[in-house]
């Protein structure tokens, strides 16, 4: 049975169109394969050191305040 795409009332059928666009999108190039980017260990380090700085900073103070 052939496809129709054409509703009751010949207006094109949304579900068909749709169907088609998400078959566009979910093909992947050919000869162009995509893998996420590495993320640099840079900034993760620095955040980290950040991080722990604040924590000690934020203790300093309250152990100040206590005192």
């Amino acid at each position: 049975m052939a496809h129709n795409p054409q509703g009751p009332q010949n207006t094109p059928d949304p579900a068909g169109s749709t169907q088609m666009f998400r078959a566009f999108v979910d093909e992947s190039p050919q000869g162009r394969v995509q893998q996420p980017a590495a993320a640099p260990a840079g900034p993760r380090i620095g955040l980290i050191i950040g991080v722990v700085l604040a924590i000690v900073v934020v203790a300093g103070v309250a152990w100040l305040a206590l005192k």
